[in-house]
């Protein structure tokens, strides 16, 4: 009985140990100035620098709950921050650009990948947080695809680079190509990774940009809903065929491919579109699924070393430039072309 309470004691430490690192990375989101960096990717660093000194076998298991099950109920209260009325307002203008830089992500990515030798499970990860919203998206589509925690640690750094130096170079480019407000604000949140630094870049070049790519950028949020339906279906299908003996596997159930936390996800944004949750409840709400987002990651750089950073080496990195160059290019051309410009 005493052996027990020990370990629900230790348990409950390590949980509280991810939830102080998330704390420390957003008191420090609020002091950096800018909004250049977000909690995110901060908890992330600070869970790999902690994790290269202090990774005691005890706090493995609350490490891993924190990463996988907190992780999930962020997903749910993510929902609480989307509304119909907003998508397709703002859809119709950026529908046909998000078309493009989703294909460009995931389709061009499929090949790309093969030149730098990742697996799928690591690339599909980059696209996702480069093609839709950085660290959310990375997030939910890693439990899906069952990606291991250093391939997440991977694909959040190697878009929060591009992100860095994108926070300062978007205005630059949009201002010498003499973009309109609504072209640029378009440009931002179909391009740009994490919502932190599409709201940076948006509102750096005018407020009315701001205003608009942060829309945008809000709206390309619900492509993680097919995003993760379609992976979910694959990863099933990858794992049949695994399992899959000489007489013949089973057929792949739909309940068993749709993630039981995404359906929480869009019950809870359906709830919002309807105007069944008050704002001040979904601000809440929004405000907890970000804690417990930070905290997750905060997990899973507790979980990842410097050293698996310098196994994988720079080809991760190189890829998520790649595409989010292609990403940045594409979003351009498409809206050149619609005569947005």
């Amino acid at each position: 009985m005493q052996g027990k309470l020990k370990q629900h004691g230790m348990f409950a430490l390590g949980v509280a140990v991810c939830f102080a690192v998330a704390a420390a990375a957003m008191a420090l989101e609020w002091l950096i100035p800018g909004d250049v960096l977000g909690a995110s990717i901060i908890a992330l660093f600070l869970g790999t620098a902690i994790n290269s000194f202090f990774h005691p076998a005890w706090i493995r298991p609350a490490l891993k709950f924190t990463s996988k099950k907190i992780l999930k109920a962020a997903i749910i209260l993510l929902g609480a921050s989307l509304s119909v009325g907003t998508i397709l307002s703002v859809g119709k203008m950026t529908l046909f650009v998000m078309i493009f830089t989703f294909a460009m992500c995931f389709g061009g990515g499929y090949f790309i990948r093969k030149l730098f030798g990742l697996n799928w499970k690591l690339s599909n990860l980059i696209s996702a947080g480069t093609g839709i919203c950085g660290g959310s998206a990375v997030a939910a589509l890693a439990p899906v695809i069952d990606a291991e925690d250093k391939d997440v640690a991977f694909a959040l750094s190697s878009t929060f680079l591009f992100d860095m130096v994108m926070v300062a170079l978007y205005p630059i480019m949009g201002r010498a190509l003499g973009m309109s407000d609504i072209a640029y604000g378009i440009w931002a949140g179909t391009s740009v990774n994490d919502t932190a630094s599409v709201v940076a870049s948006g509102y750096a070049f005018s407020e009315i940009a701001g205003d608009f790519a942060t829309m945008v950028k809000l709206t390309r949020t619900v492509a993680i809903i097919p995003t993760i339906l379609v992976f979910a279906f694959i990863a099933a299908r990858m794992k049949q065929k695994e399992l899959k003996s000489a007489a013949g596997g089973q057929k792949v159930r739909l309940a068993s491919v749709v993630p039981w936390f995404i359906c929480g996800f869009l019950l809870l944004a359906g709830a919002n579109s309807l105007g069944l949750i008050p704002a001040a409840v979904a601000g809440l709400l929004k405000k907890a699924s970000k804690l417990l987002m930070v905290a997750a990651l905060a997990a899973i750089g507790l979980s990842t070393s410097i050293t698996d950073f310098k196994k994988a080496g720079l080809r991760p990195m190189f890829y998520g430039i790649t595409i989010d160059t292609l990403v940045t290019l594409t979003a351009l051309v498409v809206i050149r072309c619609m005569g947005l410009m």
